[in-house]
């Protein structure tokens, strides 16, 4: 099962693509969609361009996008949010499934603590891919977006499972 994340941006967009196989994690590509100085209606266009492309390149089953945080620019969070729904029609017009994660979840999930730096979370993506080197910001950021969602979709699994056995009156 492969999971792609996305970290959205207006001028970078990260992504990473991971796969899941008898619960251990694989990495498979990352990298980054740069926008050049154009209008915000043709950086849309790149991101969903882009993000499309990778999802026919790559065959993700899952998609896994950070969720905006709105700080006190509101004129940013409007731009990152139209950055990020360009991400996303892409990921929906392929009929991908799409997990939304807030920074905070994805840095618990992978670091265990939900106010890591970019460092520490790039150190620990490398770490649990068993990367070579170390993977830039934005892909960092993206393939955590991924493992936090293999995570969550683990996590489900289990709990699928336990109910199951509850319901057949197997659990002890």
């Amino acid at each position: 099962m492969r999971v792609l994340g996305i970290d959205p941006g207006s001028r970078i967009t990260g992504f990473g693509i991971i796969e899941i196989e008898n619960g251990k994690l694989h990495y498979v590509t990352s990298g980054c969609i740069k926008m050049q100085d154009k209008d915000l209606p043709a950086r849309i266009k790149t991101i969903f361009e882009g993000v499309s492309e990778v999802i026919d390149n790559a065959s993700p089953e899952f998609m896994a996008i950070e969720k905006v945080f709105v700080s006190n620019n509101a004129r940013s969070a409007l731009i990152l949010g139209q950055a990020r729904g360009a991400a996303i029609s892409a990921g929906v017009n392929r009929g991908l499934p799409v997990g939304e994660y807030t920074a905070l979840q994805i840095k618990k999930s992978v670091v265990g603590y939900g106010q890591a730096d970019k460092a520490q979370v790039q150190h620990m993506v490398r770490s649990i891919l068993a990367l070579d080197g170390v993977p830039q910001e934005d892909a960092a950021d993206a393939l955590a977006c991924a493992i936090c969602h293999s995570h969550t979709l683990e996590h489900n699994q289990r709990m699928k499972k336990q109910r199951m056995k509850r319901e057949a009156g197997t659990e002890s």
